[in-house]
């Protein structure tokens, strides 16, 4: 695990570097050739540079800071808050390109369609590059997946962009450009919701949507000695982590060792079943309190 972290964060550096010289040419050459598509794809570029550097800070953090008195969970969730600020992020841009392709639409320019082309295809080529380094590790880490899906959407955009700069280079429309921008701003926020939607149910403690309360109810209370589950909490401490908490009603007054094999039975079955990889249970015995699932706050 260790071993995989380390390849991300020197990878995540390495497309940081790249995504600034990408950012710089693009900004230079929007302006200079009055591109609004090639600003807007410098502008998406600007943000995967904070992407990535927000990520990389985020992956040294949850690596490299252990567990103490004060931090009991270390930095777990540093990814989770980087993937979250990503995927706002990406409404940002999507918002700004919307704007600016109105504006340009009643005031159109005439372009440079040559640099367009240069820019767009050098820019290709690095997102490319860049995704190549990410795509591994983004298949099992939010952090890294957000900053693959900024470099990623990036790459698609100045495949857009490339496409723009030819149709305007040799069929005079320049139209195409304000067209690209919007295309690209609609992609974004489609793009960007599942994930900064996902990083929010993470930070809220939301129950994981794949695991049905009732059903774990029904489970546990075919351990032999268990009556009832009830005041459950679960939730997801990061995208690997899923932690359990509940009261246990007892159907005798045991004893605490024999309540410690009835919790090692449904430790087993909460990581088995239902992928839960900690687990916190209170035993009670005729205790008179409601027995829901879910408690409401008072």
């Amino acid at each position: 695990m260790g071993h995989h972290h380390h390849i991300s964060g020197r990878n995540l550096g390495f497309t940081v570097l790249l995504n600034v010289l990408i950012t710089l040419s693009q900004i230079i050459g929007g302006i200079w050739s009055g591109s609004l598509a090639l600003l807007s794809d410098a502008a998406h570029n600007f943000s995967d540079v904070l992407a990535l550097v927000i990520s990389y800070a985020a992956n040294k953090l949850s690596t490299g800071k252990k567990q103490n008195i004060r931090q009991t969970y270390g930095y777990k969730r540093a990814e989770i808050i980087a993937a979250f600020i990503n995927a706002s992020t990406l409404f940002v841009v999507a918002f700004y390109l919307i704007v600016e392709s109105v504006k340009r639409f009643f005031q159109p320019e005439e372009i440079q369609a040559g640099i367009v082309i240069w820019l767009a295809a050098l820019s290709i080529v690095a997102n490319g590059l860049s995704v190549l380094l990410l795509h591994k590790d983004a298949r099992n880490n939010l952090n890294i997946k957000s900053a693959y899906i900024h470099l990623f959407t990036d790459m698609l955009t100045s495949i857009a962009v490339l496409i723009g700069g030819l149709l305007m280079k040799y069929k005079s429309l320049y139209g195409v450009d304000t067209i690209i921008s919007l295309i690209i701003a609609v992609y974004l926020i489609f793009i960007a919701y599942k994930l900064w939607k996902e990083a929010f149910e993470i930070l809220m403690q939301f129950a994981p949507g794949n695991i049905d309360l009732g059903e774990i109810n029904k489970e546990l209370k075919n351990i032999s000695g268990v009556k009832n589950v009830h005041h459950i909490h679960i939730w997801r401490l990061n995208e690997h982590e899923i932690h359990f908490e509940a009261h246990m009603a007892l159907e005798g007054d045991i004893k605490i060792s024999e309540f410690d094999k009835i919790c090692e039975k449904a430790e087993k079955l909460l990581r088995e079943k239902f992928g839960v990889t900690h687990t916190n249970i209170q035993p009670e015995f005729d205790r008179k309190e409601p027995h829901l699932y879910i408690i409401q706050d008072d």
